[in-house]
């Protein structure tokens, strides 16, 4: 029995090598490492765009909260079709509206399309608009399989089929102007009337320019006028430098508690090692199961749990050594020691994540990852503290081999 327990912390200690190696050096047949392949990072890590609007009166518009409250629809409708991850949008005011979007590779162009009215009319030689996007059913773009050039397939609605019919009809060998926010797109020669409700706008160099005019048609005309107050950029290199930092700050962080442990506890700072490994790991695993976005604030939450959780270690390790030196053999000392130890890692612990909880609930979308990392890791360490390092404190003593109360610096 005693050689059977041996056996398990070793495969336990060497399994923990394997996934740090592996972890560390980026083994390729390890396919679900690095973890935060799988986690999507915010604008302060990867770059983006920070941008505040705010809607104005118009001759043709008037800034009124129900108009404000559906420019937003009509924006968050736009910000998820341009394919971003996580976006920002929250309003701040009567009349403004906060927009964040990372991982952008022109967060110029973005803003422009975002703030574009999209107001679509076909008009005549004479001037005369018979068609606008309110008549439009759908609006997508593709590849002409013709011309393999991009355009924007436009299907109308049945009321505006009907019209598209009856103007196509009666304009044969004339031309038929498609209007985008007052500029001319195109003004194709009608050829022949079209009858099933389907047009074709093309001249677009790309495939993606093709795009961006399909999101706006599809999402329609703002409802307000947009302008920009405040437009902050962070670029590509910078999000990676503070995530750098960051990730180096953990490391040399993390590294020298543990060297700390091994000092001061010898042999339960090696359990505390791998648990806190152990934790780690699962916080990044439960981060990337929930899509999570990580930013500086989340970094900064889960660096907290992480002294949490240390703590807790720290906790059980003095109850253990007092429990030692009353004259206890070690596998009774490790009972005795998490008894003692339990409420006040479960008080400290649950005041913790009410606070988390509190302040999830109240600050801003901005900061949330900081209380949403911390009651992750907080419940992750309780887990790790409270049940894989006793049990491995208790594979230990059951293997016979390393109850020398100097190995636990009793």
């Amino acid at each position: 029995m005693r050689w059977g327990n041996l056996l398990k912390v070793a495969l336990i200690l060497l399994l923990a090598a394997g996934v740090t190696f592996a972890a560390f050096f980026r083994v390729p047949a390890v396919p679900w490492l690095p973890l935060t392949q799988d986690i999507s990072l915010g604008l302060d890590l990867q770059g983006g765009v920070h941008v505040v609007l705010e809607a104005v009166d118009t001759e043709e518009m008037k800034a009124t909260p129900d108009a404000v409250r559906r420019a937003m629809g009509m924006l968050e409708e736009r910000i998820n079709q341009f394919g971003v991850t996580e976006p920002l949008l929250q309003q701040q005011g009567a009349s403004r509206i906060i927009v964040e979007i990372a991982g952008v590779n022109d967060p110029e162009q973005v803003v422009n399309d975002l703030i574009r009215p999209a107001h679509l009319e076909f008009k005549t030689e004479d001037g005369e608009t018979v068609l606008t996007g309110a008549d439009l059913a759908d609006a997508r773009e593709q590849y002409d399989p013709a011309t393999m050039q991009a355009v924007v397939n436009l299907t109308w609605s049945a009321e505006g089929a009907k019209v598209f019919a009856d103007v196509t009809t009666e304009h044969v060998g004339r031309t038929l102007g498609i209007y985008l926010d007052g500029q001319l797109l195109q003004n194709p020669v009608i050829k022949q009337p079209i009858l099933d409700g389907k047009a074709v706008i093309t001249g677009y160099e790309s495939l993606e320019e093709a795009h961006r005019i399909a999101v706006l048609l599809r999402s329609g005309a703002l409802p307000v006028k947009l302008e920009v107050m405040e437009k902050r950029t962070v670029g590509p290199q910078l999000g990676a430098d503070s995530l750098a930092r960051s990730v180096n700050a953990g490391i040399i962080g993390f590294g020298a508690i543990l060297l700390f442990m091994l000092a001061y506890y010898r042999l339960p700072g090696l359990v505390a090692a791998f648990s806190l490994s152990v934790y780690g790991v699962l916080v990044l695993l439960i981060l990337a199961a929930f899509n999570a976005t990580l930013t500086l604030a989340g970094i900064f939450g889960f660096l907290l749990s992480l002294g949490i959780a240390i703590d807790a270690n720290i906790i059980i390790f003095e109850r253990l050594k007092e429990e030692l030196r009353t004259g206890r053999s070690l596998r009774s000392a490790v009972d005795a020691g998490f008894k003692r130890a339990f409420v006040t890692i479960l008080d400290a612990n649950v005041t913790t994540l009410i606070a988390a909880a509190i302040l999830f609930a109240f600050l801003p979308i901005a900061y949330k990852g900081f209380a949403l990392t911390l009651g992750i890791g907080i419940l992750t360490s309780m887990f790790t503290g409270l049940v894989l390092t006793r049990w491995m404190l208790q594979l230990i003593a059951g293997s016979g081999l390393a109850n020398s109360p100097r190995l636990y610096r009793a």
